[in-house]
């Protein structure tokens, strides 16, 4: 039932990218843009090992008439249903490379009808503000950063003591 939310929240912003003149597709969630593909994935959730697989080796698929090709998008937006694990934030978070062509949406709140979600996007991409922008109009979505927690562990290998004369 959450993924069926989050697909329709997707088709009514693309119905909306549409009326700014950017090209969409019926079967597929991405956005073409002057500025190349802003691609849309969504999951309940991934293991770390696979999302950084999937996120080294961006790919979209674009149908064009009856053939398909493979283009590498601008930017990629993560639609999650539930939160998405810490490491796999930090992955993207603490990586320049990553953070600047990844967005992460934390949807799980607002599809419990809450007016929240979290994210971390430093892409820059037009589409993906128009996104938070749509969130915030249709759905009266309050836009929260995502906050990484840090290590506060303590052990005797990474403390110096400084020595009394």
């Amino acid at each position: 039932m959450k993924m069926t939310r989050i697909w329709e929240i997707l088709d009514k912003f693309k119905h909306l990218c549409k009326r700014h003149g950017w090209k969409t597709s019926e079967s597929e969630d991405w956005v073409e843009t002057n500025k190349g593909y802003h691609n849309f994935l969504w999951t309940k959730n991934v293991h770390p090992s696979s999302f950084k697989r999937l996120i080294s080796n961006r790919k979209c698929i674009v149908q064009e008439g009856l053939s398909y090709h493979i283009v590498e998008p601008t930017c990629t937006a993560w639609l999650f249903s539930e939160t998405p694990p810490e490491d796999l934030v930090r992955s993207v978070a603490e990586n320049p490379s990553f953070s600047s062509k990844i967005a992460l949406y934390d949807l799980s709140q607002l599809l419990e009808r809450k007016k929240t979600c979290v994210r971390l996007n430093n892409t820059g991409s037009p589409v993906f503000q128009e996104f938070e922008n749509f969130l915030q109009t249709e759905f009266k979505v309050k836009l929260e950063p995502l906050v990484l927690s840090f290590d506060t562990k303590i052990s005797a290998d990474n403390c110096a003591i400084p020595e009394l004369a």
